[in-house]
């Protein structure tokens, strides 16, 4: 039987009188990468919000580890296990990149654990590396989403959530930054992205789901999300066959 790690069961949000999610069910199985796939105003970015306890669904059930999130803070959630790669980044960034870094290890007791980890970072983020003592308001796109994926990992976390990874970067840094969330995936840590760009996200991930106007209206392993018409044709056709024309 697969491990499920993190389950979304029936969620119903609303902003005011407004539904945004109508009973929507995601399940995680443990050390895969999982995408959840949609364009604007699809519901994608509140089901982040759900996981890491920003905003309450009305109706449902979050389950991490086989335990309820439901009614726990942020900073409870995430001593839990779970990170968050939020869109935009959101550095501090008038803060280095080495206090940023540390920063994401902010609540953990372990001093020779966090050491081993920054050090591990430095190595899987050469990039980062050269940037420690600069400014992190004053790095590219792509430089900055490597140093939100860093910190989210100083917390050694057990699932990383990842809003939008792609988005307003250049084609050098979205392979990259792709390319790094496969190969921390293979040192056991399972991903749950939230992405527009559902070609980019289906050629990494072991399975998605596709969010329209707040249902999920498909669901199943990469490789046939990736080759199915109904995605192209019926939701994100524009976007796919713009990419597959190019």
């Amino acid at each position: 039987m697969t491990d499920i790690q993190l389950k979304l069961d029936n969620i119903d949000t609303f902003y005011g009188q407004s539904q945004v999610h109508f009973g929507v069910s995601v399940a995680v199985p443990r050390g895969e990468i999982v995408c959840l796939l949609g364009g604007n105003a699809s519901g994608k970015s509140t089901t982040m919000k759900v996981i890491l306890g920003l905003h309450k669904p009305r109706s449902g059930n979050v389950v991490f580890e086989g335990q309820s999130l439901m009614g726990l803070s942020t900073a409870q959630i995430i001593r839990r296990g779970i990170a968050s790669v939020p869109e935009a980044r959101r550095l501090f960034s008038d803060m280095t990149v080495r206090e940023n870094l540390l920063m994401g290890a902010f609540s953990r007791p372990d001093g020779d654990g966090i050491k081993a980890d920054y050090e591990r970072m430095l190595e899987l983020f050469p990039r980062v590396k050269e940037r420690l003592g600069q400014r992190a308001g004053t790095l590219s796109g792509g430089e900055q989403q490597m140093v939100a994926m860093a910190r989210a990992l100083m917390s050694r976390p057990s699932m990383v959530c990842m809003d939008e990874p792609t988005m307003g970067l250049s084609p050098l840094y979205v392979d990259k930054v792709l390319e790094l969330i496969r190969t921390v995936n293979e040192q056991g840590v399972t991903f749950f992205m939230v992405e527009q760009n559902a070609s980019l996200a289906l050629q990494i991930a072991h399975r998605g789901y596709v969010l329209q106007t707040g249902r999920v209206v498909l669901s199943g392993d990469a490789p046939s999300l990736l080759g199915d018409r109904r995605i192209r044709d019926a939701y994100l056709g524009g976007v796919l066959a713009a990419e597959t024309a190019s």
